[in-house]
């Protein structure tokens, strides 16, 4: 009895400290991709986040520690978008999850895109350290791609370059929500129709690459 007692009492600890951290984590989200890194202080983040800054110390050792967890996690939750999505199938089925998976990704979590955006736009002060861990990801993925190339399955497209335009696509969406609205809707509260965006974008691709889209699909 004393020992389920004291297992359930560690759970609601380890429960309450992964609740702070995540507050911690959006709430740091929030304010960079308001005021960037330099407009943004411990205070701040930690009033956001319902903590002292006190508080808030106990659980970062440093703003600067914290943003660059922020952005590592960002960069490989999109690598590992692409490589689930890689090993379901042939490559309609791979790029059409992609695109769907990374807009998504932008649509649910748009001030996390922005922080990662605004990272590289300032020329990647933190991220720079970590371009090589990128690359390997990119040309991992180019492996892929080439391999489709020579079976024949897609046409010959430069691997690395169709990453870059399927990221800056799909990227824009994230990053200009409110001029998209505007030009497809008329205002910046129009209501996106979000499936006919993911079968643009796919069809978009789809094409570059030689493989004759399905009007309407939306796996």
């Amino acid at each position: 009895m004393a020992e389920t007692e004291e297992k359930t009492g560690r759970e609601k600890v380890l429960d309450r400290r992964r609740k702070v951290h995540e507050a911690i984590r959006q709430a740091a989200i929030d304010e960079f991709a308001a005021n960037g890194f330099s407009g943004t202080s411990t205070q701040a983040i930690a009033t956001r986040a319902g903590l002292t800054k006190a508080q808030l110390h106990y659980y970062i050792s440093s703003k600067e520690e914290l943003y660059e967890k922020i952005l590592l996690e960002i960069m490989d939750e999109w690598r590992d978008i692409f490589f689930i999505s890689s090993s379901e199938g042939e490559p309609e089925k791979v790029i059409r999850e992609y695109i769907r998976k990374k807009l998504e990704f932008g649509w649910k979590q748009p001030n996390a895109s922005r922080v990662f955006s605004n990272e590289v736009a300032a020329g990647a002060p933190f991220l720079r350290k970590h371009w090589l861990q990128s690359l390997h990801a990119a040309h991992d993925a180019a492996s892929i791609f080439q391999s489709w190339i020579d079976r024949k399955l897609i046409l010959p497209v430069d691997p690395l370059l169709f990453q870059v335009h399927m990221w800056a696509v799909t990227q824009h969406y994230a990053d200009f929500g409110q001029q998209v609205r505007v030009m497809v809707g008329g205002d910046e509260q129009a209501e996106l129709d979000r499936e006919h965006i993911v079968e643009e974008v796919s069809t978009l691709f789809l094409r570059a690459c030689g493989i004759p889209a399905k009007t309407g699909q939306h796996d």
